[in-house]
């Protein structure tokens, strides 16, 4: 994770605008928009003066961004040990949202005859699917791909007709990656 993803995060948790910061930090909106996107780096000063205005101690937003995980391992022998909820499907994450910025990834675990349905508030984003294991069919738009164990696929995500469903009779396990 960077600083300016975690500033957006603590900026937008604290239901600030852009506006409302950038005025109390004498900043521009541009410049801290920028910062957000990693476009463009603060000086100490106005790092702290941005962590002021949206009520964030600068050295804990700092500190937060180094104990940041540089990687994450989802073991085999750890697939069996999911408890599923009433929706049929599990999404084992690898990362916290805040580290999520560019691309998303989870392993999808999905009961037999469960589905599930596509992401929500994304546009023109991609998507990798890959079948560890199991058998799926994914709807997209018009179309119906039936997936077998170690088959993939790469797709434009269309979140009004897209649907992940096992056809099978054991548990699917979807290797799943998409743009943020």
């Amino acid at each position: 994770m960077n600083i300016g993803t975690l500033i957006r995060k603590c900026r937008k948790e604290r239901k600030l605008t852009l506006k409302v910061v950038a005025e109390k930090a004498s900043i521009s909106e541009g410049f801290l928009s920028q910062v957000e996107n990693d476009v463009n780096s603060p000086s100490v000063d106005t790092l702290i003066r941005i962590c002021n205005a949206i009520g964030v101690d600068a050295g804990e937003l700092i500190s937060r961004v180094n104990r940041c995980k540089d990687i994450v391992v989802i073991r085999k022998s750890e697939w069996d040990e999911v408890d599923f909820s009433h929706t049929g499907f599990v999404t084992r994450r690898f990362f916290s949202p805040e580290y999520r910025t560019i691309i998303d990834s989870a392993i999808l675990v999905v009961e037999p005859g469960k589905s599930i349905p596509a992401r929500k508030n994304v546009k023109n984003g991609q998507e990798v699917l890959c079948l560890l294991r199991g058998s799926i069919e994914l709807i997209l738009g018009e179309s119906t791909y039936q997936l077998m164990e170690g088959d993939c696929v790469h797709l434009f995500s269309n979140r009004e007709k897209e649907m992940i469903t096992n056809t099978g009779s054991a548990t699917g396990f979807v290797l799943w990656v998409g743009t943020v």
